[in-house]
């Protein structure tokens, strides 16, 4: 997968566009998970992404999508993670509704989307990860955890979405951070990632720093 993801890229305003839309995943890590997206995408099945915020990953996965042609699927509530509260350091005043006084990434990630020409590959579930976990039916070529950083919620995703993952279908975790010093940023995926690994049902096929991509070689989660 490593020469995948050099092999592999987006074009040129597509990468152009991700690079400006709002968002923390850097380059190197989005054109593994772009690599990632369009290997699934061989499967003809969609691509599942938890943890939507302003739609700079969803991009790749809807670039990668459009050319597979089946469609993204990104889960977000749009209220923001623990960490983008107020206070707290990914706080972004930009994103704040100022009506309501809460954060509502929604604008902002539709925006990306539009001028990136990519709305008619995206299907946004806006609501609670459990909840459309709950009602979801159809295998996935591809599911991408990058939502809350708690154990609470990174298990949730972890339990909801990953059981959804085809046979030699593909799972991606973000923000996957072993040292604990990194409690609040990337335990809660660490320790999602090693359960997908010991549960037998997932082999490790990549590690792109923070993002790890494994793939379903077994039943269960």
């Amino acid at each position: 997968m490593a020469a995948a993801a050099a092999a592999v890229a987006p074009e040129p305003e597509i990468l152009a566009a991700f690079e400006a839309a709002k968002g923390f995943m850097p380059v190197d890590e989005g054109l593994a998970l772009y690599a990632a997206a369009v290997e699934a995408g061989a499967l003809g099945l969609p691509l599942i992404e938890i943890g939507t915020y302003c739609g700079r990953s969803t991009l790749l996965l809807a670039d990668a999508a459009r050319a597979a042609g089946v469609t993204a699927v990104t889960v977000d509530h749009h209220r923001g993670s623990e960490e983008q509260q107020p206070g707290w350091e990914y706080h972004d005043t930009e994103v704040v509704d100022p009506e309501v006084g809460r954060m509502d990434t929604l604008p902002a990630f539709r925006r990306t989307l539009h001028a990136a020409g990519l709305e008619e590959h995206v299907l946004a579930l806006v609501g609670r990860s459990p909840q459309a976990a709950a009602l979801w039916r159809a295998p996935a070529g591809l599911v991408f955890i990058d939502g809350g950083h708690t154990d609470e919620h990174a298990t949730a995703d972890y339990e909801g979405w990953a059981p959804h993952v085809a046979p030699g279908g593909l799972l991606v975790i973000h923000d996957v951070f072993p040292d604990p010093v990194d409690e609040w940023t990337g335990q809660a995926p660490y320790r999602i990632y090693l359960r997908a690994l010991e549960s037998g049902a997932f082999t490790e096929v990549s590690a792109h720093r923070s993002l790890r991509v494994l793939r379903r070689t077994g039943e269960g989660i």
